[in-house]
């Protein structure tokens, strides 16, 4: 239990930070399942739809500190080959 008022701070902000990244993340995994879904479909143009719009939420991510860098380039470029590989 945090006993100095500095670290009982620094609590409250964590907790408010970890809801937030909380968040993203939901946010971020329900745009990959909407591609996931999408090309288990067998849809292509819907899953480069899908595609599309995940992305950016995805680089969104990376930029907030939710994801490392090139995580979120490894997920891009699998679900992409995925997605091309529908044909």
């Amino acid at each position: 239990m945090a006993n100095t008022p500095q670290s009982k701070k620094r609590a409250r902000q964590n907790e408010r930070r970890f809801q937030i990244n909380k968040a993203r993340r939901s946010r971020i995994r329900t745009f990959l399942r909407r591609v996931e879904e999408a090309i288990a479909s067998g849809d292509k143009s819907a899953a480069g739809d899908a595609l599309k719009a995940a992305q950016p939420e995805l680089m969104r991510g990376v930029s907030k500190g939710v994801f490392h860098k090139n995580t979120a380039s490894r997920k891009i470029s699998r679900l992409a080959s995925r997605v091309n590989a529908l044909g």
